[in-house]
């Protein structure tokens, strides 16, 4: 079952999903070679506890962690160590926080200093892929439409989407109805209605689109080892087109002022 907000619920998740935003934009201001996922971790759970939250992901499904830090082949739920990011490297960082009830959820992939010139286009072009799925988000599409455009950019450029992690409904739980694939058809899944809250994640790979998962039981690597990237929003459908309810913003602000 889809549960669909109302607008007070969508202004707490707007809320929820800026703490996780500014904490973002906090990891971007010290993340760079020499520094560890254990200290991104650090510096991001006392943040969003300073701003009446609680970390989002720590302790659920046996989480050890407040933020999951994917580096280069990890596409997702890596988990933070004392291993320092260097030049070169590319990080997935995302982060949960629960506020008032309500979730946000959220990811960015940075570049550690100077990046390859393909892996930086691997980055762009997923994050390119997360606003065209975000603009299918509207009322008259179904949920295959998200996925169906996710799919074709990021396979136009020769890249592999990953099928075995999907984008998730989102609010007082950090998994809801419905699954949001980044592949799909055309007119297929649900209809999206007013007060779907959603969060979109394409994971994109360099190479082919299949993964394993490690012994750990948490990190998810490409098949062939080459990079992969991971950006999310949350996004809520009001008044029949997608909102965005997280931002990137210091994020960027915080990288474009360590250049």
């Amino acid at each position: 079952m889809i549960i669909y907000k109302t607008s007070d619920e969508i202004e707490l998740m707007r809320q929820a999903a800026l703490v996780v935003s500014r904490t973002l934009g906090k990891i971007a201001e010290k993340i760079g070679p020499g520094v560890t996922g254990n200290e991104l971790d650090a510096l991001a759970e006392d943040y969003i506890r300073s701003q009446g939250a609680v970390p989002g992901f720590k302790g659920l499904y046996g989480c050890p962690s407040t933020v999951l830090v994917s580096v280069n082949e990890q596409v997702v739920h890596g988990l933070p160590s004392d291993i320092p990011f260097k030049e070169g490297d590319v990080v997935s960082v995302d982060c949960g926080a629960i506020l008032k009830e309500y979730y946000g959820d959220h990811a960015y992939t940075f570049q550690i200093g100077e990046v390859e010139p393909e892996t930086k286009k691997l980055l762009q072009v997923t994050k390119e892929c997360l606003y065209i799925g975000i603009k299918e988000a509207k009322l008259g599409n179904r949920i295959g439409d998200i996925g169906f455009a996710i799919q074709q950019h990021a396979e136009s450029h020769g890249y592999g989407v990953v099928r075995d992690l999907v984008g998730h409904g989102l609010g007082k739980k950090l998994h809801e109805n419905p699954q949001v694939p980044n592949y799909g058809r055309r007119g297929q899944g649900k209809k999206i209605q007013n007060g779907l809250t959603i969060a979109i994640e394409p994971m994109i790979n360099m190479g082919t689109e299949k993964v394993i998962q490690l012994d750990d039981n948490w990190t998810i690597i490409t098949e062939d080892g080459k990079p992969s990237a991971h950006f999310e929003h949350d996004i809520a459908v009001v008044d029949g087109e997608p909102v965005i309810m997280s931002t990137f913003d210091f994020v960027e602000e915080a990288l474009a002022a360590k250049k």
